[in-house]
């Protein structure tokens, strides 16, 4: 089940006390694969715990389109939850997790290497506006290496060439 965001802050201060690193990403993670599987254990193995923001399905229809997501809002939790480097996941409307970590100010917030620090116009990357949050409170911010071929939007793609209309 996910944990709002209310008790996430009440644990973080003693997380915080206790000198725990405390790692946040947040995603849709719509039809788990390997590519959310390997991002996940890397985003966990830079800190002692990690939280994952979730998108509600109201803000994956607003960043993905009225068909998405596949899987509703509490099965994404709950299947995130099952796996080993997730420690706690809480659900969020909004399109960016911006006011996540203005409120837990995790050690390290970490994204997929699709995504460029401080982006200019014109830059090749989707912009992450967490970063600038995250540096201003003295935060570390890490891009994984996106694993090529593993992305959601190409899974739905290959079922549709194989069994859709």
């Amino acid at each position: 089940m996910a944990t709002s965001l209310e008790i996430l802050v009440q644990l973080r201060n003693q997380w915080r006390a206790e000198q725990q690193i405390v790692v946040f990403t947040n995603g849709i993670f719509d039809l788990l694969h390997l590519g959310h599987l390997q991002y996940l254990q890397a985003a966990r193995a830079q800190g002692d715990l990690l939280i994952v923001g979730l998108n509600s399905d109201a803000s994956s229809r607003q960043l993905k389109g009225p068909k998405r997501p596949l899987v509703p809002q509490a099965e994404r939790a709950e299947l995130l939850l099952g796996l080993r480097p997730v420690d706690y996941v809480t659900i969020f409307d909004d399109r960016t997790a911006e006011r996540l970590v203005a409120a837990l100010q995790p050690d390290v917030y970490v994204k997929g290497g699709d995504y460029i620090l401080n982006a200019a116009p014109g830059s090749v990357g989707k912009d992450l506006p967490e970063a600038r949050i995250v540096q201003a409170y003295g935060g570390r911010v890490e891009l994984i290496h996106y694993l090529a071929g593993h992305s959601t939007s190409e899974l739905i793609e290959r079922i549709m060439e194989r069994y859709g209309a």
